[in-house]
């Protein structure tokens, strides 16, 4: 399949989308709190009901799994899978800060073939149909480069930062705060940092469009163990989660490896 339809259809909704995010961003929205305590606020929802009614209403029978959407066990028996995150990074989104983004991909089975991830702040829109390269605002993305002697930045929470997680491998590298883990990795397959690490648990939602993106620049992306990433499963959720450009230090992956996944 070509999923140019698909595309169309996904990279109009989501610049609409990031539009609202905008405009919300500008004149004003709620915040609310979660039974997690994390935040979430009517520009998440706004965004939210703005794909679930571009996307279910060109393609009904697909299924649905958005962090802004009751979960259910429908999705499950469907072959094509929309997995939403409307607002990655709403906490910079209400510090008005550029880090947050809207990301979306289309499952086929259990593996992300449409990706798309959108900053309406900076207006990049980073692309990806499966087998087709990256690109960035419908063209084909150039990568950035780096001296070799320069030490790979990689996107590290700043809590696990805090709490000496990656203590060991800091000399080796230089860390870039992730206030959103979608951006930063659209960052990664662009090659403006080189890798994205957390053992932290992740939603498919927050992590199914940049994977796309980073494979079709060249990288890869596995969970927290180092396995291969299945999408659509019940628990919609990995143990961590690694991703690495094409050509970051093999014993870097190593030391990655090795880590306590427990923070001391």
């Amino acid at each position: 399949m070509s999923w140019e339809q698909e595309y169309q259809v996904l990279t109009t909704a989501i610049r609409e989308a990031g539009a609202e995010a905008l405009r919300l961003a500008t004149e004003g929205f709620q915040i609310y709190t979660k039974p997690d305590d994390s935040p979430v606020t009517s520009a998440d929802h706004a965004v939210n009901d703005i794909l679930m009614d571009r996307l279910l209403g060109h393609f009904p029978q697909d299924g649905w799994l958005s962090e802004e959407t009751p979960d259910t066990e429908a999705r499950l028996t469907k072959p094509r899978v929309w997995v939403i995150d409307p607002i990655d990074g709403t906490k910079a989104f209400i510090r008005h800060e550029p880090e947050y983004c809207i990301s979306v991909a289309l499952l086929e089975g259990t593996q992300p073939v449409l990706a798309a991830i959108f900053n309406p702040s900076t207006n990049e829109l980073y692309t990806a149909i499966r087998g087709q390269g990256l690109r960035l605002n419908g063209a084909p993305a150039s990568r950035h480069g780096s001296e070799a002697d320069q030490l790979p930045t990689i996107a590290l929470s700043p809590w696990e930062l805090h709490v000496g997680r990656f203590r060991s491998i800091e000399p080796h590298m230089t860390s870039r705060p992730m206030r959103s883990i979608a951006w930063a990795l659209a960052l990664a397959a662009r090659g403006t940092i080189h890798g994205v690490i957390t053992f932290e648990p992740e939603n498919e939602w927050d992590v199914a469009a940049g994977t796309l993106l980073l494979e079709e620049a060249g990288g890869s992306a596995h969970d927290g163990a180092g396995q291969l990433l299945r999408y659509n499963q019940p628990l919609p959720r990995f143990g961590g989660f690694i991703a690495t450009v094409q050509g970051f230090p093999d014993h870097l992956t190593s030391q990655v490896r090795r880590l306590p996944r427990s923070a001391h």
